[in-house]
């Protein structure tokens, strides 16, 4: 089964600054035979819940399907089919990605709050009242008059009396142990009759108890789903209410309940500012090695192989660049066209890809267009009848004139950077010297040191970098915003002042809070090192791991020195926790 190659790890909840009230729940999922991974969040633990499943159920549909696949037959008729059915494959694909814009034109992608509640009926059965075993009948008594108990008498018995009445005593008692064998017969089944009495008694009581028990959970399982349903309403009325976070979260929903390739990413990150009613949209597009190239397979009965034909190069630059239009419009369209409370005004889309640095071998993450536009402006366009790429132009969307080539461009509006977060950082840097063991440092000063690092590190670039409220461990310890338009946007940095080994649930948290704050990268640094488990999780990330050399190294680059001594700062540790 499927299912057994999908891991769903521990549900996290992120709270607000006060730590008075959950934000959301968030939860990694994994399916190992598709080296597919998620992070699922959701304000609510039954709503997660519910994105588990269906992204469960995603994975088990993807999953029968490349198995399937993979059974097809090594024979010619089989390998026939198999290139009829990918060349069907390969026009749908390439149909699906030429109507990318239509599609939507054809769906209501106001969200149905009903369809969102729980209505399944309570999936056990009632527990079966237990069958009563049938009692054994009692045989019948033995008949006196039966001729096995009447003697027949010889000639001579007849005429010797003795003889005669030797046969009759040995006929009577021939009945009189059959009597008694048949009294003990009684006995017996008297005693298995009570022993099944007993039995049913007991697993009736038991029958009951599980009924009582089943009827508990029924109501548990009812009271659930109307508690849930409640949570929907309550959501409802929020959002028309027009409550920012609702907004948010509905906004987020429209779009999941927006239908791609599966190879695309769809990823995003939304921002709602109540005074001047602009939605942010902050758009992980997906990237040119995603979309699909094939448009024809073909059996070779010569050489028994299959042969793919492709599009051109331009061809594919051609799609790329007109899908990359269609989705914006698409996504702004799915969002006015939803927004029953009419609480945007306008929408402001920036779509990023990721991509590979030919030049460099290094991944990039480029900001290639971007487009702000009023609600009343768009809907008086008829998307059915218009050129995308016109149509950008057309609303003043910034874009280069071939997206394919990802030239960076400067979004039009960002993401806040305003966080109530922040606070007021002190300098460490120059207090620290060579005999200053920074694994042994107080925890605050070692989080602002990490600040001051990144600070004078993204200096030459126009960056900033500010630290959270101090946390001692978890969360974000500072945040850099990187203004350079090819490596940079938000970037979460965490630090861990440690004298053991990190592990990778470190790097799993580092992770999920990159992807819950919308940074486009995340940095880990500690004193000490990482365990082989954490490395692995980071590869093909967007996140970089410091280790305690590498610490030492960057401080040096800036001018300052200092050591690392784990077992001199465990003792120390060790001795400030005795006196406590």
């Amino acid at each position: 089964m499927s299912y057994n190659l999908i891991e769903v790890g521990k549900a996290q909840a992120y709270w607000n600054v006060s730590g008075t009230r959950i934000l959301k729940y968030t939860v990694e999922m994994y399916h190992e035979g598709l080296n597919d991974h998620k992070l699922i969040s959701a304000p609510e633990i039954d709503m997660l819940e519910n994105k588990v499943k269906l992204q469960e159920q995603k994975w088990v549909e993807k999953w029968e399907k490349l198995e399937l696949k993979s059974k097809i037959s090594e024979e010619k008729e089989a390998n026939i089919e198999e290139a009829k059915s990918r060349t069907e494959e390969a026009k749908k694909a390439l149909e699906e990605i030429e109507n990318l814009l239509i599609h939507t034109l054809s769906i209501d992608d106001t969200v149905d709050w009903e369809l969102l509640k729980k209505t399944d009926k309570f999936p056990e059965e009632k527990p079966s009242k237990p069958p009563k075993e049938p009692y054994k009948e009692y045989p019948s008594r033995p008949d006196k008059n039966s001729e096995k108990f009447i003697p027949n008498f010889t000639f001579f018995e007849k005429i010797i009396k003795s003889k005669k009445e030797r046969k009759i005593q040995e006929y009577e008692q021939k009945y009189s142990n059959a009597i008694s064998e048949w009294e003990k017969e009684k006995i017996l089944i008297n005693t298995y009759n009570t022993d099944i009495d007993k039995e049913y008694k007991k697993r009736f009581k038991k029958w009951e108890k599980e009924v009582v028990e089943w009827e508990e959970r029924k109501e548990t399982y009812y009271n659930q789903q109307l508690s849930f349903n409640q949570k929907i309403d309550e959501m409802k009325q929020s959002y028309f209410e027009k409550d920012i976070n609702s907004i948010v979260e509905y906004c987020e929903m429209v779009l999941n309940n927006s239908k791609y390739p599966v190879s695309f990413p769809q990823n995003f990150e939304l921002e709602y500012n109540p005074n001047n009613r602009i939605l942010i949209i902050e758009y992980q597009l997906p990237s040119l090695d995603v979309f699909p190239t094939i448009k024809e397979v073909k059996y070779i009965a010569t050489h028994k192989e299959l042969k793919e034909s492709c599009i051109s190069e331009s061809q594919l630059n051609k799609m790329f660049d007109e899908s990359i239009y269609k989705i914006t419009l698409r996504t702004i369209h799915e969002l006015f066209e939803a927004d029953s409370a009419n609480a945007i005004e306008a929408v402001s889309f920036n779509g990023w890809v990721k991509s590979i640095n030919k030049a460099t071998g290094k991944e990039e993450n480029n900001c290639i267009l971007t487009i702000q536009v009023k609600k009343d402006e768009f809907l008086e366009i008829d998307l059915s009848r218009i050129d995308p790429k016109i149509c950008f132009k057309n609303l003043k969307g910034v874009a280069s004139s071939k997206l394919s080539s990802l030239t960076p461009v400067q979004p039009i509006l960002q993401l806040s950077k305003t966080d109530k977060r922040f606070v007021d950082s002190y300098d460490v840097a120059d207090s620290v010297d060579n005999s200053t063991n920074l694994a042994a440092m107080n925890w605050e000063d070692f989080e602002h040191l990490i600040r001051e690092l990144f600070e004078k590190e993204f200096k030459s670039s126009g960056g900033e970098v500010k630290v959270t409220q101090a946390s001692r461990d978890g969360g974000v310890d500072a945040i850099a915003f990187d203004p350079d338009p090819i490596r940079g946007g938000k970037i979460v940095i965490q630090a861990k002042r440690y004298t053991n080994t990190v592990g990778i649930a470190a790097v799993r948290d580092l992770y999920g809070t990159v992807v819950n704050e919308g940074a486009t990268k995340g940095i880990l640094v500690t004193t000490a090192d990482y365990g082989p488990d954490a490395y692995q999780f980071a590869k093909d990330k967007p996140l970089t791991l410091l280790n305690g050399s590498n610490l030492l190294h960057l401080l040096e680059k800036h001018g300052h020195h200092a050591k690392i001594d784990i077992r001199e700062a465990k003792k120390i540790l060790a001795e400030q926790e005795k006196n406590k």
